[in-house]
């Protein structure tokens, strides 16, 4: 069951991914195509910072991309579902809220990298 939920997300983040990366294509290519100066442009938003927003959501998306891959990795090596930090179980609500969880929440802190 966990491993059919990980592959429809792959699946809707792949899919995700293809539409944000041609909206990128899309705002490169508008300016490339102008010769509008819109950064000074009164009325809005410039092709720059949504080109800028949208590479943001396309670095989510493979990141996500790579947490689910993960994921599909520890479940078939029988690791999913354990902590990475006390090799603890990871409780069944944590992993329903977050299916790429590595930790359970108690050692969610002690994973992260320092700040």
């Amino acid at each position: 069951m966990i491993r059919q939920r990980l592959e429809d997300e792959r699946r809707r983040t792949t899919q995700r991914l293809a539409t944000l990366r041609g909206d990128y294509r899309g705002f490169v290519d508008a300016s490339r195509d102008t010769n509008a100066d819109d950064e000074h442009d009164p009325e809005g938003t410039t092709i720059a910072f949504e080109r800028e927003q949208v590479g943001a959501l396309v670095r989510q998306a493979e990141q996500h991309l790579a947490d689910v891959d993960a994921a599909l990795d520890r479940v078939a090596a029988g690791t999913y579902g354990v902590c990475t930090v006390c090799g603890e179980r990871i409780p069944d609500e944590r992993l329903e809220a977050r299916p790429t969880a590595l930790t359970h929440v108690a050692c969610a802190g002690s994973a992260l990298p320092p700040g």
